[in-house]
């Protein structure tokens, strides 16, 4: 009887080791091969906005790239984009997202901000991701089950070697897909496929985002109330921000179901809002705005409105991209404004702000605390974590995914499983 016990445990033993394993083999092989594109993404990015940069006058141009855009996937028998709500629906429904789609967003995205459209790289990024991981694990022919990990480590490894924060980019690929129930069992694989993403990137010299906050004011009940303002404030925001992203898409569509007149318009449209703005701090990722945020502590008063209505122009015309950065710009910009207002420390507004607003579109409290903690340190982590939770409940069921799920409800102890807005 002893010996019968003691051989099923060296067996157990010798199943999870080869799990174990197999996992870092195909996690090791999913963070190199994702962080090598995802490196070449960034660089062909960064061409793009300094190209643009160099040139203004390319906005000029952001109509015709329309229609190359949408020629592309029309070439590629793709009629209809769902985005990033693909991947996520893929892990939910154990569906197919074919390697196609992977070159197509890293090119749509790049012509997109080389022609002034306002977008971000990490949504894109995690459609690259998963397109890729998808592809690894059809390659390796595993399993329904485990095709679902491969694309989250495809996922974690391009939001870590993008944006730099490699323990939210392993977080946020199993929380992003039904909050409320992380698929743990996607941890090992997600973290090493992050980690090696982001060593990948750090190998080539992709610098990690940091905005690093010198002075800290201490955490007390009057300090704390005014983020907890601001918060409450960030969670109307990016609800505005959810919705204002969907009823452009809905208005383009009914308007003109034609998507290359839908496009040709909407960069029209943009172009014409650039030129009445004066100037593109609004076109591209917005980057440089949301630095200056943490440098000289200033914003303009309606900066983050002008962000919203810029990306919804973008994205709903057909344009590709994310919407995680332009989050992080309004999130900032507002946050930067409301601390000026108020008189209490703008870059910890700013910073709350960011928190609380990636939060309230993602629904991932989890992984915006990370976020926050990677990108401006741990100092002002009580800030953040308050920001970050009235975030997540007052924003409501609105998320920037449509696939996503919320498992159990904001305001209840109560199962809910229902879809986000």
């Amino acid at each position: 009887m002893g010996a019968l016990y003691f051989s099923n445990f060296i067996l157990h033993i010798m199943k999870r080791l080869f799990y174990f394993m197999k996992w870092v083999v195909f996690s090791l092989f999913s963070g190199i091969v994702v962080g090598s594109v995802s490196t070449l993404f960034h660089y062909c990015m960064s061409y793009a906005t300094d190209a643009r940069a160099a040139c203004p006058r390319l906005i000029f141009l952001l109509p015709f790239a329309g229609l190359l855009i949408v020629g592309l996937y029309r070439l590629s028998h793709i009629e209809k984009d769902p985005g990033t709500n693909i991947v996520i629906s893929a892990i939910q429904s154990e569906g197919h997202i074919p390697l196609k789609r992977a070159p197509l967003i890293f090119i749509s995205t790049v012509v997109t901000h080389l022609f002034g459209g306002s977008a971000g790289r990490e949504g894109a990024a995690l459609q690259l991701g998963g397109s890729i991981g998808a592809s690894i694990g059809k390659l390796f022919r595993l399993d329904d089950k485990d095709q679902n990990i491969i694309i989250m480590c495809g996922m974690s490894a391009a939001f870590s070697a993008l944006l730099g924060t490699p323990v939210a980019a392993a977080i946020f690929s199993m929380e992003v897909v039904s909050v409320g129930i992380m698929y743990y069992s996607a941890l090992v694989p997600c973290v090493v496929s992050s980690l090696t993403a982001y060593g990948v990137a750090s190998y080539f010299h992709v610098a990690p985002e940091r905005f690093p906050i010198l002075f800290i004011p201490k955490f007390t009940f009057a300090t704390g109330a005014c983020v907890a303002i601001l918060a409450i404030l960030c969670a109307g925001i990016s609800t505005l921000f959810c919705l204002t992203l969907e009823k452009s898409e809905s208005l383009y569509k009914k308007y003109f179901p034609n998507p290359f007149v839908r496009i040709f318009f909407g960069g029209t449209i943009l172009l014409i809002l650039t030129l009445i703005v004066g100037n593109q701090d609004y076109n591209g990722a917005g980057m440089p705005v949301i630095e200056r945020c943490f440098i000289s502590a200033k914003t303009v008063p309606y900066a983050f409105l002008l962000k919203i209505l810029f990306t919804a122009v973008t994205l709903g015309a057909g344009y590709k991209g994310g919407e995680i950065v332009p989050s992080l710009f309004i999130g900032a910009t507002f946050g930067c404004l409301f601390g000026n207002v108020v008189g209490f420390a703008p870059k910890i507004c700013a910073a709350s702000g960011m928190a609380a607003v990636f939060c309230g579109v993602t629904n991932c409290p989890i992984s915006s605390l990370l976020v926050s903690l990677e990108l401006f340190g741990v100092g002002g982590v009580p800030y953040y974590l308050l920001a970050v939770s009235i975030g997540y409940m007052l924003s409501g069921y609105y998320s920037l995914y449509s696939s996503q799920k919320i498992m159990y409800s904001k305001f209840k102890a109560e199962f809910i499983n229902r879809k986000t807005h």
